[in-house]
């Protein structure tokens, strides 16, 4: 017997973005393969009957489905998908101990996880489902879209590779062998100062106060994080962050080993000007070089968007919802 846990859910309206009223929305809860119970919106477009084209929607790394979760959701409900944003394991109002631990393998079967709700679900038909992966999810949900033979259609927002980032730092600025000795040293020291102290250390969200010498990206995280715009109190990145060491296994597991085998679609869309574009060329590129399935992959790059301006519009309205929506409706039928 698969039993849930009993979370702790908010029942009033708690979104950085405003309520539509072209959709209903609840809470529901549902259980990944490793017993952990995992909580979402899930977004329903009003004045509909029958089954529904459906999609899970996850990210950025370290936020809340409150935030551009919820967001992408709720604009693919009003545009006719049944829509859900889950909070991952170990965060927001999801299950799991210990608390802001991040894992390549459990993150992976969270989205698998809400795949198997919407192909059981009454309103979605089981036969058209898609993911939405944002930031580090991104790359998650290539890494879902590898393994997963239900998905038919991914998108992947402003994506991060979280195993490369972790493993060559930014810009692979930190790609050697011993940087990465350094790494696992740090970390394996930090496990025992954790143990030895009865408490997970986190390792901080988004810097505050933004220094002066701050780089761009930081300033664009903060300007997402800290402010009204984005902030949101269940947030890691508006708050102390994952702990030290919740990231840990990423520097051993790559996770789009197979991403040339995905046989669904897939669009790949970037910010032109984002920090972290050349992870999604890349990303696009690992997937459909020499591949016999690269005819239903696109790469999209978005003119003077940076990285952040997929999260919620950016004040300029950059997160293409049209073009979403035309690529779900084009691979979900």
């Amino acid at each position: 017997m698969i039993q849930k846990e009993e979370l702790k859910l908010t029942r009033e309206w708690d979104k950085t973005f405003p309520k539509s009223e072209k959709v209903d929305h609840c809470k529901v809860t549902f259980v990944n393969r490793y017993g952990i119970t995992l909580a979402a919106d899930l977004y329903t477009p009003k004045d509909t009957a029958g089954k529904l084209p459906a999609l899970a929607v996850c990210g950025p790394f370290g936020a809340v489905k409150e935030q551009c979760a919820g967001l992408y959701a709720q604009t693919m409900a009003e545009r006719g998908f049944l829509a859900l944003a889950f909070d991952p394991s170990f965060t927001g109002e999801s299950g799991g101990r210990v608390r802001y631990m991040a894992s390549p393998d459990i993150n992976t079967e969270d989205f698998m996880a809400a795949v198997d709700l919407l192909s059981l679900h009454e309103r979605a038909d089981a036969g058209r489902i898609g993911i939405i992966g944002i930031c580090g999810w991104g790359g998650l949900a290539l890494n879902a879209a590898a393994l997963d033979t239900r998905i038919k259609a991914t998108v992947a927002s402003t994506m991060y590779d979280m195993a490369r980032v972790n493993a060559k730092g930014y810009f692979d600025s930190e790609d050697s062998e011993e940087a990465r000795y350094q790494k696992r040293a740090a970390l394996c020291a930090q496990r025992l100062a954790d143990l030895q102290a009865g408490d997970y250390a986190l390792g901080g969200g988004v810097v505050d106060p933004l220094p002066e010498d701050a780089p761009f990206f930081v300033k664009d995280y903060y300007d997402y994080y800290k402010t009204p715009r984005g902030y949101h109190p269940r947030s890691l990145n508006s708050n102390g962050g994952w702990n030290v060491i919740g990231c840990e296994s990423f520097l051993n597991q790559p996770i789009l080993q197979y991403s040339k085998e995905i046989r669904s679609a897939v669009l790949v869309m970037h910010g032109e000007k984002a920090h972290s574009c050349y992870l999604g060329k890349d990303a696009y590129a690992a997937m459909t070089e020499n591949s016999p399935y690269a005819g239903n992959k696109e790469l999209l790059l978005i003119p003077d968007a940076v990285h952040t301006d997929l999260y919620d519009g950016g004040g300029k309205n950059a997160i293409p919802f049209d073009k979403l929506e035309n690529f779900f409706r084009e691979y979900l039928k």
